[in-house]
């Protein structure tokens, strides 16, 4: 089996600035869900909105090497991804955390697990795609 080189080298820097942003994700929603007080969906929107400015920043930069000058429409375009991303990611949160009574940080992560598949596809194939 033959791997592409180019691709994953995509792959694992995509999976790095996406430990980032988890990161910065999961310290926000913590502040406005623990610290702050707001509703658990709410403080999760704040954390998204955050977490994805900083994740096309890193990502078109350093992880797609991509220069196009056609930010905007690249940043539209990012947006309607990972908010698409994001309602995966929130589906999977109401399914585990309020259906199933799982622990919200947990349901959390494998929301954004699943939400990282879609979002590396976009990125790959749509947004950043010489």
């Amino acid at each position: 089996m033959v791997i592409d080189q180019a691709l994953l080298s995509k792959a694992l820097k995509f999976a790095v600035v996406g430990l980032s942003a988890f990161l910065v994700d999961f310290g926000t929603v913590y502040t406005f869900k623990e610290k702050v007080k707001l509703n658990k969906y709410i403080a999760n929107t704040i954390a998204f909105i955050v977490s994805a400015s900083f994740n096309f920043a890193l990502n078109r930069a350093w992880a797609f090497g991509n220069h196009d000058p056609e930010i905007v429409t690249q940043a539209v375009k990012f947006a309607v991804s990972m908010t698409i991303g994001f309602l995966i990611a929130t589906g999977v949160i109401y399914v585990f955390s309020d259906r199933l009574r799982m622990n919200f940080y947990f349901s959390k992560l494998l929301g954004i697990s699943v939400a990282m598949i879609w979002n590396f596809t976009m990125a790959n194939l749509v947004i950043f795609h010489h």
